[in-house]
């Protein structure tokens, strides 16, 4: 069982090679855009996914059986391990990383793509020039995510050659995951500063650093008051917009809670009078960290910019949250504000700006400003078509992974694909319940239990941040 389980462009790594097989954020174009209105008109029989049917999962699954089959039957890693004679053709190229994808999302076939991994790592070695950069980000990522401790050596080895950050920072990563002795974080950070002189301007390698010599849990331990966050404008100008938080643990594979605060500072509540609040999963395929192209959403503020369709059949047609970080997002964009005389250029401290004083100085909560640095872009708050019953048994079920978004559960009609029932829909009208469909939303991690975030752990925060917008 798979348990350890977005883009700065396509193509990326397998989420953009195998498009139509992962449920990545990358590569979505929208096909429509939903007003407020029509969100709360909206009920869940108004959409049908077929891919979601039994049929359409069926049809998608041998699909993907068949791409790591042809990948297999292509590769010479299969008699002798060695893929030097595809290595720099598109097979190499496109044909791997969809099989990958194809594991990781169907969490199937793990021996297979154990074989493809490691015959790939070992072609590395003779030439780390000849295999594209994506194709080496689709690797390394899969050793990353399913065979760390069998990559483990070729990747230490490997870690002098690799020219660029990104792909240096994974591996980086991959070697902590499997030993994160002080002595190997201090070898690895000599690695670092070594092939990489001005690490410290460089976000994912900046990033990396800091995991390398900061006691994250103790770090964690000192968060900022989350009253404080709750209470927040974090619009500068204006009237106040709403606000989702999505609250998470350290360890994204548990599942998160998503409530939403309304312009008046008070959270959204049922008729009831309970409050408004659903299971939410911010954890990618790969549990990378956030800096890292698909990896998991990166803690911070982001800015929401109104709703759309996705294209991507994993993703499915309900409407998604479109949500930006700051660089994918103008200064101008990211405050809601019409852009007067010049624009005004992303600083970490015109991040801060947006934050209550009290949160300006907490390196984690940067986490967001860093991934704009680094070019994520594309995460969004959607629903999901994707069977959970491939992650039986995991942490996070039955939540199912992204390419780096934000997930809410959904369940459809095995017989034809209709909806028949929508966090996200509930999510999207909660938002908008206002009239309004701009706003913010902040992913803040609370501390490292290993359990799922429940209603119970935010609740004295939520009130006392109430008590203050009143």
């Amino acid at each position: 069982m798979l348990m350890q389980l977005k883009r700065t462009g396509c193509p990326s790594f397998w989420i953009c090679a195998a498009l139509m097989l992962l449920a990545g954020c990358a590569g979505i174009q929208p096909e429509k855009r939903h007003s407020p209105a029509e969100l709360a008109a909206y009920k869940v029989e108004n959409f049908i996914a077929p891919i979601a049917s039994a049929a359409g999962e069926a049809a998608a699954r041998a699909e993907a059986l068949e791409k790591i089959r042809f990948a297999l039957a292509q590769s010479p890693s299969t008699a002798n391990s060695k893929i030097s004679q595809w290595a720099g053709s598109a097979n190499v190229d496109i044909k791997v990383p969809d099989a990958l994808g194809a594991v990781a999302l169907f969490n199937t076939e793990q021996d297979a793509g154990r074989r493809l991994v490691l015959a790939a790592l070992a072609d590395f070695e003779r030439d780390i020039k000849q295999p594209s950069i994506e194709y080496q980000r689709a690797v390394i990522a899969a050793a990353y995510m399913l065979y760390p401790q069998e990559s483990a050596v070729p990747l230490r080895r490997l870690l002098d050659q690799l020219a660029t950050p990104r792909e240096f920072a994974m591996a980086a990563y991959t070697l902590l995951k499997v030993n994160s002795s002080a002595e190997s974080r201090m070898d690895l950070r000599a690695t670092l500063v070594r092939r990489f002189p001005e690490w410290a301007i460089e976000p994912r390698l900046s990033a990396l650093e800091h995991v390398l010599t900061t006691d994250t849990i103790t770090e964690l331990a000192q968060r900022p008051p989350l009253a404080d966050l709750l209470a927040a404008p974090l619009r500068k100008l204006g009237p106040s917009l709403p606000v989702i938080y999505s609250f998470q643990r350290k360890d994204r594979q548990r599942f998160g809670l998503a409530m939403v605060r309304g312009p008046d500072g008070q959270f959204v509540r049922h008729a009831d009078g309970s409050y408004f609040n659903i299971p939410h999963l911010a954890m990618a395929l790969t549990n990378l960290p956030g800096t890292i192209t698909n990896g998991n959403t990166p803690q911070g503020l982001f800015t929401i910019v109104g709703a759309g369709t996705a294209t991507n059949k994993w993703i499915g047609p309900t409407p998604y949250l479109h949500s930006k970080i700051p660089l994918e997002a103008t200064v101008a964009e990211f405050e809601h504000a019409e852009l007067i005389q010049v624009p005004e250029a992303w600083t970490e401290a015109r991040y801060e700006s947006f934050l209550p004083a009290s949160w300006r100085g907490y390196k984690p909560f940067k986490e967001a400003f860093l991934a704009g640095l680094a070019g994520r872009d594309d995460m969004l708050l959607h629903g999901t078509t994707i069977n959970s019953d491939y992650y039986r048994g995991a942490t996070f079920y039955p939540g199912t992974p992204s390419a780096g978004c934000l997930v809410a559960m959904e369940s459809w009609s095995k017989a034809d694909g209709t909806l028949q029932k929508s966090d996200q829909l509930s999510l999207a009208k909660a938002f908008t319940a206002s009239g309004v469909d701009q706003g913010y939303l902040v992913v803040v991690e609370l501390d490292d239990r290993p359990l799922p975030v429940t209603l119970a752990d935010v609740m004295p925060d939520v009130i006392a941040a109430e008590a203050q917008r009143r």
